[in-house]
């Protein structure tokens, strides 16, 4: 993601609020977020990064992620690769990370669902939440097709063009949607009026069937059904997809038996969180 110059990477569609913290709030530490943007600047496919590549990817200045990246090697969060003069995260990083994903309770009662969805429908379900203007995977299910997409937990896909962003993005009060839509207006420049074509499409899906769809918008090869999941238990705001290759989930079948087969899954989930 191409961030503004001067514009540190929290200020990329953060949670709400988080403008007012940090840029007035006495009880926000900077210093903090900062060391946190460091960390976040890794990602699987970019897993080696020096100063100069973290500071380009958070917007701080590189003397500033000197000290950062030094202080997070010392405290076990960052391992400092001396021959390439880059960092690559520590085993103290990957434990706050598998901590934080075991803790997630929609997972475990997701799963059997996920799965069962999987293997009737011969590709892969996927359970996720929005991380700025991204979605990251937290947990899948697939059936011996859905060996075909090669995603995992930790992927992470674009908001506007999948299902699954689509579906969180229409299952948004309509204050927050616009907020957000804000954010991904100015990342997507130029393509923003086909985007908000395939986002306006998505909330008037949802009113009507309760689902959206991403048919071939994300993946030329893919098609996908979304389903927001929204936790009665205050844990979070999550949705759910389906999806395969366009000649195994052509449109009529993810409308008349995918989606609402989605749907249903994910009403029982959110039953389960409220303990009812």
């Amino acid at each position: 993601m191409t961030l503004d110059v001067g514009h540190e990477s929290w200020d990329i569609a953060p949670a709400r609020g988080a403008h007012k913290a940090a840029k007035g709030d006495r009880k926000f530490i900077t210093a903090l977020a900062r060391g946190l943007e460091v960390m976040r600047a890794f990602t699987p496919s970019e897993a080696l990064l020096g100063n100069g590549e973290i500071a380009e990817r958070t917007g701080l200045p590189k003397p500033t992620v000197s000290r950062l990246t030094y202080t997070l090697t010392k405290l076990g969060y960052l391992a400092h690769i001396e021959r390439l003069a880059k960092y690559q995260l520590a085993p103290g990083a990957l434990a706050l990370g598998y901590t934080a994903l075991a803790n997630i309770r929609v997972r475990q009662l997701a799963r059997a669902h996920m799965q069962e969805l999987a293997d009737y429908a011969g590709g892969v379900v996927a359970l996720g939440t929005r991380d700025r203007l991204d979605l990251i995977y937290l947990e899948l299910a697939r059936s011996k097709n859905g060996a075909m997409l090669r995603l995992s937990q930790g992927s992470r896909l674009p908001l506007a063009s999948t299902a699954m962003g689509r579906a969180l993005i229409a299952g948004m009060p309509e204050a927050e949607r616009t907020w957000l839509l804000g954010y991904v207006k100015r990342q997507e420049g130029k393509n923003w009026p086909k985007v908000r074509a395939g986002i306006e499409r998505a909330v008037k899906d949802m009113q009507t069937r309760g689902f959206t769809l991403s048919l071939g918008e994300w993946e030329r090869d893919i098609n996908a059904v979304g389903v927001p999941l929204m936790a009665p238990d205050g844990s979070g705001v999550f949705a759910l997809n389906c999806g395969a290759p366009t000649f195994q989930f052509t449109r009529e079948r993810l409308e008349s038996d995918i989606g609402p087969r989605l749907v249903n899954m994910a009403r029982n989930v959110e039953v389960a969180l409220s303990g009812r």
